[in-house]
Order: structure tokens, then sequence, then C-alpha cells
């Protein structure tokens, strides 16, 4: 029984690790240490999440700090080097404008320098292995963080909210394609929060080392599915997906021999385990315990994050008085009736409150246009129309506008429109369906 010894173990463990490497997996190394460790520090939103709740003290840019820091140089190197303007808009929600995408270019040359470099000064190394352990955990961590940041974002469903009252007016060849994947899974609260819940599931099997081999595979599966969608419906985040699927492939590698014998050739095979990040067992187990902490650090700012999104755009916000879609039953210009002719230019189909500050009014040819208004107890003002009104509710269901627009005296008459009515919001759940119902 001596000879399995825990001592002899770790012994057996060091000579391993003193194992020289393949050139191939040397060069691979020192490459994928300098690309991923350097997209991971330089792209917005990667190392945010470790803020944790101390985030929402951080000003509102403070996200894309590093992004922002950087535009100069990204900005020079898009306009002498690639020819194209990069400039990072700051309001946006894209993660694929252009200087996000030349920014990845000047990350991909700089590791390409990085790594002849290294090989040429370092060349004598033959492996890395205590380094490798380090960067695995960074990766991990960076990974966990993001799996975790996307999904409270649907557990708690705030990515792909309720659809907006406006895309039920709107017909659906006006949709383009990442606007039909947003509608279709926010359609579907149960269906976002189960994807969710196997994000987080991922990102917290990968704060315990462990189960980070496990984690890396939950992962694995769900940023597959999300590069795969964010290609074919055309969603800005091809970049950062791409990105945590190759992260997710890197901290699979060193096991792939294990999981082919287990998943695969159906081979006896050895407990995939982690690489240690230092020499003694009480140093390690209080490793393990700070990247848990950080797990639940992270956990609770994602959730406060959430919690806060539910309330401000997410289906817990408060609703506007006169929330609804609203049918024009009569418009009148000048005291002259209007007849709702679809080639009428002025007149309204629909008005829709919905957003905050924002009405959505309806052309009669079915354009929908938002407009940013004011709105208290008794008047609503439309700035980008030169419009004015009052209005009163003989009932609930009716509205009344007097005032003036674009200069001219002008009187509407609506009626609230039923959500009900619509088949995506009373359609429901059904077990027994003779025929299918794709109306």
């Amino acid at each position: 029984m001596t000879t399995v010894s825990i001592p002899g173990q770790q012994s057996d463990q060091r000579n391993v690790e003193r194992t020289p490497w393949p050139t191939a997996t040397t060069l691979a190394f020192r490459f994928s240490f300098a690309y991923l460790g350097l997209f991971c520090l330089w792209f917005a939103q990667i190392t945010f999440v470790f803020a944790g709740i101390a985030g929402q003290l951080l000003p509102d840019k403070a996200i894309m700090w590093q992004m922002v820091t950087l535009e100069p140089v990204t900005s020079w190197v898009g306009r002498h080097v690639l020819g194209v303007d990069s400039v990072i808009h700051q309001d946006s929600g894209s993660g694929d404008q252009a200087a996000v995408w030349v920014g990845v270019f000047c990350v991909l040359v700089v590791a390409v320098i990085a790594t002849v470099i290294w090989s040429v000064l370092d060349r004598r190394r033959t492996e890395y292995a205590r380094l490798s352990a380090w960067f695995l955990v960074f990766l991990r961590l960076c990974l966990g963080g993001q799996m975790l940041w996307y999904g409270i974002a649907k557990v708690i469903p705030t990515q792909m909210p309720s659809p907006p009252l406006t895309a039920l007016l709107q017909p659906y060849g006006d949709f383009s394609p990442a606007s039909v994947l947003w509608l279709q899974v926010g359609s579907s609260h149960p269906y976002e929060i189960m994807l969710g819940a196997a994000e987080v599931a991922g990102g917290l099997l990968l704060f315990l080392p462990r189960t980070a081999t496990l984690g890396a595979l939950v992962s694995l599966l769900c940023m597959a599915q999300v590069f795969i969608l964010n290609m074919s419906f055309d969603v800005p985040v091809k970049i950062l997906s791409f990105h945590l699927l190759l992260m997710s492939l890197v901290l699979l590698a060193p096991q792939i021999r294990r999981l082919a014998n287990v998943l695969v050739l159906e081979r006896p095979s050895e407990p995939a385990s982690q690489p240690q990040l230092f020499t003694t067992p009480r140093a390690n187990r209080t490793a393990a315990v700070v990247q848990a902490l950080l797990g639940i650090w992270v956990l609770v700012g994602c959730v406060q994050v959430g919690w806060q999104s539910w309330y401000e755009f997410g289906d817990g916000r408060a609703k506007p008085e006169l929330y609804g879609i609203w049918s024009v039953t009569e418009f009148t210009v000048d005291g002259k009736h209007v007849p709702p002719l679809t080639t009428d230019e002025n007149r309204w189909q629909h008005l829709v409150f919905d957003q905050p500050e924002t009405v959505t009014y309806q052309r009669m040819d079915g354009e929908l246009v938002p407009a940013p208004a004011e709105v208290d107890s008794a008047a609503i003002k439309l700035p980008d129309l030169d419009a004015t009104f009052t209005f009163v509710r003989p009932q609930d269901d009716q509205l009344r506008l007097t005032g003036r627009l674009k200069g001219q005296a002008a009187t509407v008459s609506l009626e609230r429109v039923d959500l009900n009515s619509f088949t995506l919001r009373n359609r429901g759940f059904n077990w027994v369906q003779e025929y299918p119902y794709f109306r």
C-alpha cells in the first residue's frame, strides 16, 4: 500500500509536469497565452463582471474603458493600415463594430509578434507547466464570468424581453433576422430561462476546480449554439461568442485524450484533473475556496444587474398611464374629417404607448415612427411633430386628443386595441392539437 501513498503521487505529478512538450504544443501555448490573454484584458465586459456589486458604483461607461482608452490606437490602425474609419460608438450595443474588428486585428498582430520574440528569447524552454496552470485558471474564470453574465440575463429575462407592442403591428417580413431571433426567444420566458440556466450552470461549474472540465463541456455546448445563432441570424456578438467558444476548446484541450477514451473510444481513463497552482495541498485548497467565493461574488453582481434591468426595461418596469395600442377612429384637421387613405402621409393609423418618454405613431402606409414625447396626466407633447394635445378618456378604452399638429388645429379619437386579440398573445399552450396551428 505504501507504493500508492500521497507523497509518491505528488512526486509523480511533478515529474509529469517537467516532461518536455512537443515543439508545436510549446508554440501553440505561447500564442494562445499572448492572444487570448490580451483579448480578455482588452474586450469590454470580460473583466468588468469581476467588479461584482461594486460595478454599480462605477461610471456608466466603465465597462468599455479598455476600448475607449485604446481607441486612438485602433483608430490610427484602421485609418492608416486597413483604410477604414473605426470609431467606438459608446451608445451602441453592437460588439461587432468596425473599431472592435480593428481591435481584434491589433491583438492578433501583437500576439504574433510576441510569440516570435518569446520563442527566440526563450528557445531553450521546453515546457510551461506552471505558467500553463495559471493561464488556464485565468481563462476559466474569464469564461465563467461571461457564462454567468449572459446566463443571468436570460434567467431574469432581460436579454430578450417580451416583444414590444410595436412588434404586434409590424409585418413579419419587415423584421431583421436578429429581431426574429430576439422576438422568438422573448415570446417564451420559460424557454429563455432554461437557456440561461444552462449557461449559469456552466459558469458556476467553471469556478470550481473539481468541476471545471464539466463546466467547460457545458460552456462549449452553450457557446456553440450561441455562435451558430449569431452567425445565422446576424446578431452583432459574433466576435465575443467566437472567442468564448475558443476559450472553451482551449480549456478542454489538456483533457482531450481522457474525454476521447471515455466518450468515444470506450476505454478506461484516469480521472480528469485540473493543474495545481501551488506545490502544497493547503495552498491549493485555499485557491479553490478563493475561486468559489469569486464565483459567488460575480453571481451576486450579475443578479443585481439583472433585477435592476428587469425593473428598468424588462417586464417588471412601470407601464405608462396610456399603455397599449390605440386605433385611430377619427382624425380631423382644421375641423375637416381626414379619411383613412393609405396614401395620406399625415394621418395616423395607430398610436402606441409602451416605452417611457416615447410615443410610436403608425402612418397609414403601415410605417411605425417612434417620437420623443412628454406625457403627463392630461397632455401629450410631441416636439418632433410640433404637436401639443390635451386628452380626455370618456371611457377606459377610449381616448380623445385635442390640440395642434404641425401648426393646425387637430382632433384625434382613438380606441384601445385588446392586446389579447393578437394570436401571439392569446394562443397559449395546448397539450392536444388535432392539427398544427401555424397561423
